[in-house]
């Protein structure tokens, strides 16, 4: 796994998964043009999410079986169709349906990460997989501050056009680039399936890593969703292009995600999965405070930013150390898990919003937080951990 190889990754990995977020700042300025109210556009996110679940579901365990070379190749031009769709989509019904489509197929992160992982030495894997996690998590933060612009520069349906043909371009750069990689198992599409549950059942650290997981991207989207609101409205009322600048601010925490991985290498993950849920706490209690701080909700973004991006890079590879065999597998179901509880974050946020408006929001994910702190607190000396976990 050379640096060209890692970096290409990273940045192929970026642009997939950055497609789930395009749409994320601009939940106002569609719900305009289309004749919705923005929390109806909200649950635009929501199917994104939903979609991307179901693909991870279905279609990164297949990583285990085919030809990574051309099926991840094949995966983009597919996104790459998605986006054409959404962005000829005449209502927010078919619009809907689009995203939905689009997170079924933007699965070719979750593909490369585990890939990066098979590539990857024992004494280097953390490193190369946290760089490969880093450059999806840039993909995402810097989506919002991409879409913003271009949506006030040429209208939100240009930017769909754009992404289609960054991922046909990228789909053709990487079918040069992977090198071939023998399959791992031989298994009928079912029982893969039945595999991804199996191995689920077989180690407790899964299932606990898995909650812990889902509740992280579950209070990650809840933020994100909730400050689209925010800082649509008054007294802020800011444009698409402002509001997705705040995605800047959050890099950080794709710059510590890249650290978390050397932590994991140094036999550091568990304490510091703890630290990083103590600081998810107090983010949130810091964005319940900041309601009209643009200060305040900037610390809270870096702040959080870092604790979750952090306990996910931790996360995910101390179950890439579980069962090097069954990577993709488990990778479907750390991303399954993932996603489902960032759909249900959008979704609450949505309806949090509408209910009692940000405080409501920070207060929620502050208290999921605890929750999540205690279940490490419990688990840390047992449950999360295994012989080969560190």
């Amino acid at each position: 796994m050379s640096r060209g190889l890692t970096l290409l990754f990273a940045v192929a990995g970026g642009t997939a998964v950055a497609n789930l977020y395009w749409a994320q700042p601009l939940l106002g300025f569609i719900g305009g043009d289309l004749h919705a109210s923005t929390a109806s556009a909200g649950w635009l996110v929501t199917a994104t999410q939903i979609g991307y679940a179901t693909g991870a579901l279905l279609l990164v365990p297949l990583g285990d079986v085919l030809d990574r070379r051309r099926f991840i190749p094949g995966m983009m031009l597919c996104a790459a169709l998605a986006l054409i769709a959404c962005a000829i989509a005449p209502s927010l019904g078919a619009l809907l349906v689009a995203t939905t489509l689009l997170g079924l197929t933007t699965v070719s992160g979750q593909l490369l990460t585990p890939l990066a992982g098979d590539l990857a030495d024992d004494t280097n894997r953390g490193r190369v997989v946290g760089t490969v996690v880093s450059g999806l998590l840039i993909g995402i933060l810097t989506s919002r501050t991409i879409s913003g612009f271009v949506a006030d520069a040429a209208g939100w349906r240009a930017l769909y056009f754009v992404a289609a043909a960054i991922s046909a371009a990228f789909a053709l750069l990487l079918h040069r680039a992977i090198p071939p990689v023998a399959s791992k198992v031989n298994l009928p599409y079912p029982q893969l399936l039945l595999s991804v549950w199996q191995v689920i059942r077989q180690e407790r650290a899964v299932r606990w890593t898995l909650f812990l997981g889902a509740t992280a991207f579950g209070v990650f989207t809840l933020f994100w969703t909730g400050l689209t609101f925010l800082l649509s409205a008054e007294p802020f009322s800011y444009p698409v292009s402002v509001i997705g600048l705040f995605g800047l601010v959050g890099l950080a925490g794709a710059l510590a995600a890249r650290r978390a991985g050397r932590l994991h290498d140094r036999g550091r993950s568990m304490p510091a999965t703890g630290w990083g849920w103590a600081a998810v706490v107090v983010s949130f209690i810091v964005a319940a405070f900041a309601e009209r701080s643009v200060v305040g909700i900037v610390v809270a973004v870096v702040l959080l930013d870092i604790a979750v991006q952090g306990v996910n890079i931790l996360n995910q590879t101390r179950l890439f150390a579980l069962a090097p065999q069954a990577r993709s597998r488990l990778n479907t179901a750390f991303v399954t898990c993932n996603f489902l509880g960032g759909a249900a974050g959008s979704a609450a946020a949505s309806v949090l919003w509408s209910a009692a408006g940000w405080t409501a929001v920070s207060l929620t994910g502050a208290g999921l937080a605890c929750v999540a702190l205690l279940v490490w607190a419990l688990g840390r000396r047992g449950p999360l951990l295994s012989e080969r976990s560190g």
